[in-house]
């Protein structure tokens, strides 16, 4: 872990816990005394229906909130959708773009989530952009292939404009190691990230890849945060499964203790 880069923990309860569950957890992740303030950012992304009620209590803890996603337009007619300026008015500083589960099951495509973090963007989001390949695709040899279309597609606005915000966040999700229990191995991390960063270098520039961060998400766990984090282009983790309890995300949260 570079330490330019302050590290991010997030937690992505995707379509989980009830409203008290929900509070619960972010109160329990705010009473930890030992949260870290500076060298450590903590975010968690809930349900769209429970996102005022948890950025309340998380009011004053430094606790980040993130949407799962949400619409390329500000407003119209889109029966179901969220916009940006929802997001934010709920107190959402982020938003997650083109997880797996968008992608592969709702068919969200790498245009149309380019079109979602131009928006985010705009509005003032910082866009926590998905990316990885499938156990078939690594298999194939391909992963390199895939994470680059991913990234040359998703982010081609920001490309076109050369110009990309440094608090933007990447994740490198590979889709064969989320909710699997399998999880890639540091080294086979660190060489997708490390892959990242050198692309982030010849679209936007050394500064720009050296002030990105990217997270790693799949699978991750008490057990092997630490390890995955101490790999030198690893900045953080996107949590699912383990998010969901108060125990194991503050575990995470603490991996360096």
């Amino acid at each position: 872990m570079n330490m330019i880069r302050t590290p991010i923990i997030a937690g992505n309860w995707k379509m989980n816990l009830n409203m008290s569950q929900a509070t619960d957890l972010v109160r329990a992740i705010k009473a930890d005394t030992r949260l870290p303030e500076k060298d450590i950012e903590v975010l968690v992304a809930p349900p769209f229906t429970y996102i005022s009620e948890v950025a309340k209590a998380a009011d004053r803890s430094g606790i980040l909130i993130a949407g799962q996603n949400m619409h390329w337009d500000y407003s119209g007619a889109y029966t179901g959708e969220i916009s940006a300026c929802m997001l934010q008015d709920v107190g959402c500083t982020h938003v997650i773009l083109g997880h797996s589960e968008r992608r592969n099951l709702f068919g969200e495509t790498n245009e149309t989530i380019d079109r979602k973090v131009k928006t985010a963007v705009k509005t003032g989001l910082v866009p926590i952009v998905c990316i990885g390949e499938t156990l078939e695709q690594r298999e194939n040899k391909k992963t390199f292939d895939v994470i680059k279309e991913q990234l040359d597609l998703s982010l081609n606005n920001l490309k076109t404009a050369k110009s990309m915000p440094a608090s933007t966040v990447l994740a490198y999700e590979p889709v064969w190691a989320i909710g699997t229990g399998k999880t890639a191995s540091p080294e086979q991390a660190q060489e997708v990230h490390e892959f990242i960063r050198t692309w982030l270098k010849q679209n936007f520039g050394p500064d720009t890849a050296a002030s990105v961060r990217i997270l790693y998400g799949g699978s991750v766990n008490p057990a092997n945060a630490a390890e995955l984090m101490s790999q030198q282009d690893i900045d953080g983790a996107l949590v699912g499964g383990a998010s969901l309890k108060p125990d194991s995300f503050i575990k995470i949260i603490h991996y360096n203790d």
